[in-house]
This record gives C-alpha cells, sequence and structure tokens, in this order.
C-alpha cells in the first residue's frame, strides 16, 4: 500500500475517531510497527495531527473537561442562560434535556416551573429535579432514561438509551452543544453524546441550544444537528464580542441574549 494511501485512511480514522493508537493503525492497515510510527511521524510533519504517547490525536480534538469542572467555567453565564431558557417554556410541555453543565443548572431553575414532562439522560439532571423532601408532592414529572453508566460518569448512554428516546415525542429538546457554527450547526465530542442529542433533536418539534459564548463559532467532531434544524440559540451577553455571534443571528429564527 502506497504512503499517500496509508496517510488518507489514517487521516479517515482521525476524523471520525480524534484518536488513533499505533496498535489500531497496525491492525487497521495491516503494515508493521516501523511504517506505523513512520506515517505517525509524517502526518505529524504535514500539520494534519499531534503526535501523542501511543498514537496521534487529531488536532482540533480537544474533549471537554469533566462536568465538575465544566460547572465552575462561567457559572455565572449559564445560570443567566438556564433562567432565560426556562422564560420560554409553558406548562403543559414536554421536554428532552441531555447532560451537560448548563443543563444541569437548567434543572435547578425548572423547579420553579409546574406541570412540565421532563425526559432526561443526565444523572444529576434528575437528581435535581426530583429534590424534595420524601414523600412530598413533584411539581413535574420527571422520566430518567436508562442505558449504560460507565465508570465516573454521570448520565445513561448507548443504543438502549437511543431507543428509549424513539418511545417519546417532546414538544422541545433543550441541549447544550460542545459548539455550535453558523455554517456546520450543533456538535459533541463523543459519539455517544452525539448520538443522544441527535435521536433528542429528531423526537423534539423544536431545538432550543444553550450555549455560552465560549461554545460560538466552535465546532467538534461530531455534529447532531444541522443549522436548519436548530429553531433558537440561548447564550450569554458575552457572546456580542465574538465574531460568530453575527453570522449566528443571520442564519438562526432567533437568538435570545441572556
Amino acid at each position: 500500500m502506497l504512503q499517500e494511501t496509508r496517510l488518507h485512511r489514517i487521516r479517515a480514522l482521525l476524523a471520525t475517531l480524534g484518536h488513533v493508537s499505533t496498535e489500531r493503525i497496525i491492525n487497521e492497515l495491516g503494515v508493521s510497527r516501523e511504517t506505523a510510527r513512520r506515517d505517525i511521524i509524517e502526518l505529524e510533519a504535514l500539520g494534519a495531527a499531534r503526535r501523542v504517547h501511543g498514537g496521534l490525536m487529531a488536532l482540533e480534538a480537544e474533549p471537554e473537561p469533566p462536568l465538575s469542572v465544566r460547572s465552575e467555567a462561567r457559572a455565572r453565564e449559564k445560570r443567566a442562560i438556564a433562567r432565560a431558557a426556562v422564560g420560554l417554556l409553558k406548562p403543559g410541555q414536554t421536554l428532552f434535556i441531555d447532560a451537560g453543565s448548563t443543563t444541569t443548572m437548567l434543572a435547578e431553575e425548572l423547579r420553579t416551573m409546574s406541570g412540565l414532562t421532563i425526559i432526561t439522560n443526565s444523572l444529576q439532571a434528575a437528581l435535581k429535579l426530583s429534590a424534595a423532601e420524601e414523600g412530598g408532592q413533584l411539581q413535574n414529572a420527571i422520566i430518567l432514561l436508562g442505558g449504560n453508566i460507565q465508570a465516573g460518569a454521570q448520565e445513561t448512554r448507548g443504543e438502549l438509551t437511543v431507543e428509549e428516546i424513539h418511545r417519546y415525542r417532546a414538544d422541545v429538546a433543550m441541549l447544550s452543544p460542545t459548539g455550535i457554527d453558523a455554517r456546520d450547526g450543533a456538535s459533541s465530542f463523543h459519539p455517544y453524546e452525539a448520538a443522544i442529542a441527535r435521536a433528542m433533536v429528531r423526537q423534539a418539534s423544536q431545538t432550543i441550544l444553550l450555549a455560552d459564548h465560549g461554545k460560538l463559532g466552535h465546532g467538534s467532531r461530531m455534529q447532531y444537528a444541522s443549522i436548519t434544524q436548530i429553531a433558537m440559540l440561548v447564550t450569554d451577553s458575552g457572546a456580542k464580542g465574538t465574531q460568530a455571534f453575527a453570522g449566528l443571528e443571520k442564519v438562526l429564527p432567533k437568538v435570545v441574549v441572556a
């Protein structure tokens, strides 16, 4: 196999996975370790990837930090976004929310409302929504989606979770992406997060994105909603100082600045 062909295949793997180990290159391409090493060096020299211990990392593939860390970042802005988002809802609606720091704050704010049915894969959101004295009455109906839970995870995920989402229809999906771009729409870093968000978008009549200004104009490796599938963006006042804001205002039906 020519090196040009090998490099093309490795770049395709990087585009899908974000990180490719040396072992995977050897197995996928059927090459020796020395050949894999040379290809890794070449891709780094071309500026197509970054060499890391044990393989390659796509240049743009920087995973989000853990939820506990993200919750501290731009907390004031996320709180403002969550409060503005609650103002868009009406009693009687069914709502999807995914797992994220902003949607966890949204869950806290949703306790000020009543008469909603809230469907989520977020353990933290479900706990916030159900916080009450034992035997007390909840203001909203809470449905926690089943699925797999990995070590340290605060959400359910996997095929079972996606299948459960397709059992429901929602009026609104309120989702917190890794990034939103005027051309490429909403995206997540992890494939399992994108699969859940994509299913929620499909099963909801309207999709509203909750994204602080640091996410505007950025994309991640897994798109889950095109720009035409997004009805509204709720962001914070810092968004007006970003280059991406004007572009998003042009292509989205509505942008709310909290």
